[in-house]
């Protein structure tokens, strides 16, 4: 059995931009949280922890913004069913402390599944559609538009957790993740003109690349990618707390960045 737990959002016709927020739901379902070994406590403070709280009503703002709404595709699902951006395989670097695309470990490395558990059934139900999803959302702007531009919408914690692998970098109020095939120079700088007013913005630091589904990662050069990962003290109290007045601001700033997207693709040669 397969399920769909995520929505596609339309935009406007003309729009190549899809806005992609994986991670801002706290949704389990009942039979996969019959999984998770934490009491109900500390489920909720780790969820505090990992969950991107508010960034998908900063893409809806960023929607309403814009000059030409962006496509949205939402996860409806937490990361702690299936972590949609992660490699389903040994490729993935997370997998060395239990975050791979079906986590076993918390973010402070406690053991959140029991030892042994098979993540194939979950990949089955969520992962696989998802990406499926995902890959015809971008056929669908390519189709229409000719390009397809993802922005990854991620938000992360102000000072560093356990789990992760690069947490002694710096950590900007604005972190712009790139991938070298597809972030072209000029979504990249016009994420930085767009972001410039947070007090600071750094590339890939303390978290590097950006999501491209596989069916055209690294193949597709149509395809344009960039994440956007706003630390979460610009717009909220954490962990687990309510939006600020910053929240409106990202989001006003993420719509001059999908404004900034030209409807066609640049001229190449």
């Amino acid at each position: 059995m397969t399920s769909r737990a995520y929505d596609v959002l339309a935009g406007a016709p003309d729009s190549p931009v899809l806005l992609h927020v994986p991670h801002s739901s706290r949704v389990i379902p009942p039979d996969v949280r019959a999984d998770i070994l934490l009491g109900d406590a500390e489920l909720a403070a780790e969820l505090d922890h990992i969950t991107d709280a508010h960034t998908a009503e900063i893409a809806a703002t960023a929607a309403a913004r814009a000059a030409a709404a962006p496509w949205r595709f939402v996860n409806g699902l937490s990361r702690l069913v299936v972590d949609p951006e992660r490699f389903p395989d040994e490729r993935e670097e997370m997998l060395a402390v239990g975050m791979g695309a079906v986590y076993t470990r918390t973010t402070h490395r406690a053991a959140l599944r029991p030892a042994g558990f098979d993540p194939a059934p979950l990949i089955e139900r969520y992962f696989t559609p998802y990406a499926e999803g995902m890959a015809e959302a971008v056929a669908g702007r390519l189709a229409a538009t000719g390009r397809a531009v993802i922005v990854d919408v991620h938000s992360y914690p102000t000072g560093p957790l356990p789990y992760e692998l690069h947490g002694e970098g710096p950590r900007p109020p604005v972190c712009l993740g790139t991938d070298a095939f597809h972030t072209p120079p000029a979504l990249l700088d016009a994420a930085r003109e767009a972001f410039a007013g947070f007090g600071g913005l750094a590339t890939d630091t303390p978290f590097a690349g950006t999501y491209v589904p596989l069916a055209y990662y690294g193949k597709d050069p149509r395809v344009s990618a960039l994440m956007i990962e706003i630390r979460r003290d610009v717009y909220m109290d954490e962990p687990g707390g309510p939006a600020g007045p910053g929240a409106e601001a990202l989001g006003a700033a993420l719509a001059a960045l999908v404004d900034a997207v030209p409807p066609q693709p640049p001229a190449r040669g």
